[in-house]
């Protein structure tokens, strides 16, 4: 195992520190002492972690049942550097600029072997959910959950790529072919990255719905060539629609896009209960519907290459960064509903 530039204790004390949630609404700055890679295991340290909704569900106590196990370090979302790998790692990984998946998956099922990892039937385990995640100045984990990025890539930005696999995952299965009329319903992080994988694809037109007018510069910047609210005369011949705004009136929304026979995208999670989408409508339209919960590994490999291509451009999203002592104040931020809060980072 290599060793070289773990962090070390002065007079005994650890050298770092964790954010630790104990339950619903309280939690802790400790001490963190990095954990030596095992075999088959890296030791990154952390350059950023981000927040989501998710997060903010974990502190508030509103994930659902079995998607979360306290006490628990946050973190899903991050980057950072190899500084020492476990008994049959690579040594070459070493000192690599890298991001990870999140689903800690058996490999061993048959969804896994089918490359579904998400679906994995041996149980739900997810990095900063039910295992420790990255709210830490380091995170040990399987060496096999990483992917490296090039040297020169900005880590700050590579930061942003698990909410980017995610919509990588909806890119991939919404399949749009170049020259398609193609749609983005909602204008959050994973709308302006939906409309980034969208364009890369080469539509004639591509179209971003939203409640936030504030969003339509950046939606333009990114490739949209129309932008509309909810309320305006909307089309409903759009072959391609992904949602990313996790409401009940999004999916509806994004459904009525569509043509007959067009695809559909789901990635946001309503609250429990909301009323869905009309299966009357589903089936004479014969959409196609999909949905996305987390990112497999194509869909990060996919994630990673058209980075390194310079086709994704995160930076753009980011408005806050903050210590890990700031983990109340940033998760207040998240659901400020402030228009002038995009993506917020904790930097270890």
């Amino acid at each position: 195992m290599s060793t070289e530039g773990l962090p070390s204790s002065a007079e005994g004390q650890p050298a770092s520190t964790a954010v630790v949630i104990d339950a619903p609404g309280a939690h802790r700055l400790v001490p963190h002492e990095p954990r030596r890679p095992e075999a088959g295991e890296a030791l990154v340290r952390v350059h950023a972690s981000g927040i989501c909704g998710s997060d903010r569900e974990v502190y508030q106590g509103n994930r659902p049942e079995g998607y979360v196990r306290y006490p628990l370090t946050p973190g899903h979302e991050w980057s950072g550097t190899v500084e020492a790998v476990g008994a049959g790692v690579p040594e070459s990984l070493v000192g690599r600029k890298v991001v990870g998946e999140g689903f800690r998956n058996c490999q061993v099922c048959d969804r896994c072997h089918a490359g579904d990892t998400t679906l994995c039937t041996a149980g739900y385990e997810e990095t900063g959910f039910t295992q420790p995640g990255a709210m830490a100045t380091t995170l040990t984990l399987p060496a096999r959950l990483l992917h490296a990025l090039p040297d020169g890539c900005d880590l700050t930005a590579a930061a942003l790529l698990e909410p980017a696999a995610c919509i990588a995952a909806a890119a991939l299965k919404a399949n749009a072919r170049p020259g398609e009329r193609v749609a983005v319903v909602g204008t959050g992080t994973l709308g302006m990255f939906a409309v980034q994988f969208l364009k890369a694809n080469s539509p004639a037109e591509l179209l971003v719905v939203g409640t936030r007018r504030d969003r339509e510069a950046l939606s333009r910047q990114y490739g949209a060539t129309d932008f509309l609210t909810k309320d305006q005369e909307l089309p409903d011949d759009i072959d391609v629609v992904i949602e990313t705004a996790g409401s009940a009136d999004a999916a509806r929304i994004s459904a009525a896009l569509l043509r007959r026979g067009g695809r559909l995208v789901l990635t946001g999670i309503p609250a429990p209960g909301a009323d869905g989408l009309d299966p009357t409508d589903l089936v004479v339209k014969q959409l196609e519907v999909h949905t996305v919960f987390g990112a497999s590994p194509d869909a990060w490999a996919h994630t990673v290459r058209v980075f390194a291509a310079g086709l994704l451009d995160p930076l753009p999203l980011v408005t806050h960064e903050l210590p890990l002592a700031e983990f109340s104040q940033a998760i207040e931020l998240v659901g400020a509903g402030d228009p002038k809060v995009g993506k917020v980072l904790l930097r270890p």
